[in-house]
């Protein structure tokens, strides 16, 4: 059953229990959008925050829609001819309609479970990525398997968590997640891994984004990583005790590839952030420890740190400056971040150094801003509308936005931001941008293209994304204008 409404050009549907994938409906949503006689067009899930996207978009959606429901909103262009509707709502339905590429004569059947598809390669590991809510039973059937799980889900709730990592501790297993984006085993990069080469230093992250962050300074002093153990952002929280950051350490512990453990983390419970460092000091394999907050290193510094303990030597981390202008007294800061505990880094190097209110740090990868949509590495929509937003505010005075690379995340990100950061820049004068780039050179993307695509825009550009918090800091209390040195 669905519901339909059309006003001067701007066409609502609502599909009743019509459910598709939200990196679908992202897909679905760009080519309707690139069509010539469509001005702006969205298909998404019901959900509270995708209605108010469609709000701001100008589309009325009817209250009784729900989360699981398809909505497509179409506005055609101004000029359009008067089929240009029916034929943007012919390329919806096959856009939605396409199935999966079949499989050629003579192949086996596809495996009905994740167990049974384990068992045809022996595998050793699964990776799991479905609505967060229905990840459980298949979580559950891959470790009666034999199997480690990387759950790469979100929204999955913390009575599910405790016991899939109880029943893997009693299995000998580990369980990487959920809401796991990133890990390394083995030279193998899953989830948003960035290309880096291998080496002694091993991770174990409760925090996707702070890996990579580790990962690509590591890579930027010529030094790998053995595995990354990515143990999901709740693990070290109260409730989930830090069990899977405790298998985590003890099997990197027993590789002997791994000269030194790094261990990630959002800012964790303090009794559990104990628990882990005493279980740290019973190691042979040395640890060093990155938990952004107040009194402790931050990612940069902590890897810093790892470099000396490993007798390597400290690189200048990359830069890629541009112009900035002078702040005017009294402005504020607004960090619009894909990365969490890059956003909670920023964050307390900006409390720790700026008084006054208005500061504002948000982190759009957060589970309030994914239900229903892709990870904002994958889809910008709702952080650009911010950057918009933010930069025509004339109380903000440094726009602090971070840029993460890597395998799965958006194919040229700054083919949308570096325009929404050059039409910033041209309509406030006095506003100035800076960017934290989370990426290596050999990155799909390719890091230096990036920086060099951002800078030309406007934007300053840090491979550190401490540096990159220090410099809009000193920006704001008038410490820095022009051009930082390269």
């Amino acid at each position: 059953m669905s519901t339909t409404g059309t006003t001067g050009g701007r066409w609502v549907e609502v599909r009743r229990g019509a459910y598709h994938d939200s990196v679908t409906l992202m897909r679905v949503s760009r080519s309707l959008a690139e069509r010539p006689d469509v001005a702006e067009a969205m298909a998404a899930m019901g959900t509270d925050l995708n209605r108010e996207m469609f709000g701001r978009m100008g589309f009325e959606v009817p209250a009784d829609a729900g989360p699981g429901d398809l909505v497509v909103a179409i506005r055609t262009a101004a000029d359009a001819p008067g089929h240009a509707l029916d034929d943007a709502l012919r390329a919806l339905d096959e856009l939605l309609s396409r199935p999966a590429a079949a499989g050629t004569a003579g192949e086996e059947e596809p495996a009905r479970t994740t167990a049974s598809a384990a068992r045809r390669i022996d595998a050793g590991l699964a990776l799991l990525s479905m609505p967060g809510p229905q990840v459980f039973p298949e979580a559950m059937d891959a470790l009666d398997a034999g199997l480690n799980v990387m759950v790469f889900s979100d929204n999955v709730p913390v009575e599910q968590e405790i016991a899939l990592k109880e029943a893997a501790a009693r299995r000998g297993l580990i369980v990487m997640g959920p809401d796991c984006g990133t890990a390394v085993v083995g030279g193998a990069g899953l989830g948003f891994a960035n290309a880096v080469r291998p080496g002694p230093v091993g991770v174990v992250a409760a925090s996707g984004t702070g890996a990579q962050q580790v990962m690509c300074l590591l890579d930027a002093a010529d030094v790998g990583v053995s595995h990354v153990l990515g143990v999901g952002g709740r693990d070290l929280s109260l409730e989930v005790s830090g069990r899977s950051a405790l298998a985590a350490l003890a099997a990197l512990d027993d590789d002997p590839a791994t000269e030194l453990i790094v261990v990630v983390s959002k800012p964790p419970a303090p009794r559990v952030a104990g628990l882990i460092r005493e279980a740290a000091r019973r190691l042979d394999t040395p640890v060093v420890f990155a938990l952004p907050a107040p009194g402790e290193d931050d990612l940069t510094a902590a890897v810093e740190r790892a470099l000396t303990a490993l007798g390597r030597p400290v690189p200048r981390w990359p830069r890629w400056p541009a112009p900035q202008p002078p702040v005017p007294p009294g402005r504020a800061l607004r960090g619009l971040f894909a990365g969490g505990t890059l956003r909670d880094e920023a964050d307390a190097i900006v409390r720790e150094s700026l008084e006054g209110g208005g500061h504002a740090l948000l982190d759009f990868g957060d589970d309030t801003y994914t239900r229903g949509r892709p990870h904002p590495m994958i889809d910008p929509t709702l952080r650009l509308a911010a950057v918009a937003e933010h930069a025509a505010d004339p109380a903000c005075g440094v726009l602090l936005l971070d840029v993460v690379l890597g395998h799965g995340a958006e194919p040229d990100p700054a083919a949308a931001l570096a325009p929404a950061i050059a039409a910033a820049r041209a309509d406030r004068a006095d506003l100035a941008v800076v960017v934290s780039l989370c990426g290596t050179p050999g990155d799909p993307q390719d890091r230096d293209r990036q920086a060099a695509a951002l800078r030309e825009a406007g934007a300053s550009v840090f491979a550190s994304n401490a540096e990159a918090a220090r410099h809009a800091v000193r920006l704001l209390q008038g410490l820095v204008e022009g051009v930082p040195d390269e």
